[in-house]
């Protein structure tokens, strides 16, 4: 069953991992997000020669072809033109002062930042975002992997 719902942009920065944005595209498409914006150094379904990635396509499994996506230099550049557009901008990311994800109620057109899978997202995207979201972690490990754990929150936050 499929209902209207407002815009959902991700915004990828500075992931390393192909396999990482192929899954992050499949969840995506499930989701129904509106667009990927894929920042920085962010592999996409295509290479530098514009040719299709076979390591992409393996991880997408065809949800390169059914979401629309484009690639942007700097993800601070893009959060703040989506901003002026009226996006609420959510990052998902641990820290001080980031609230459970649980608690996040999206406002109309929204946009999710993840970062790269070891740094997270710079202190300075932060300033830009309205809602800081983290997962609780019970376990030791302090992380999860950046495409389960935008899963995870984009299928609460969105209440899918």
């Amino acid at each position: 069953m499929s209902r209207k719902r407002n815009e959902i942009i991700l915004v990828l920065d500075n992931i390393r991992s192909v396999y990482n944005v192929g899954a992050i595209f499949r969840t995506a498409d499930a989701a129904g997000v509106s667009k990927i914006i894929l920042a920085g150094y962010t592999p996409g379904p295509l290479d530098r020669f514009g040719r299709a990635r076979t390591d992409f396509k393996k991880a997408a499994l065809g949800a390169e072809n059914t979401i629309s996506w484009e690639r942007a230099g700097d993800a601070l550049t893009i959060i703040s033109k989506l901003k002026t557009e009226n996006h609420y901008i959510i990052a998902i990311e641990q820290g001080t002062g980031a609230i459970d994800y649980k608690k996040i109620k999206p406002k109309g057109k929204t946009a999710l930042v993840v970062g790269n899978e070891t740094e997270g997202i710079s202190r300075e995207i932060l300033k830009y975002c309205d809602k800081v979201a983290q997962i609780p972690m019970r376990g030791k490990k302090e992380s999860l992997n950046v495409s389960v754990a935008l899963g995870i929150a984009l299928f609460r936050i969105l209440n899918i």
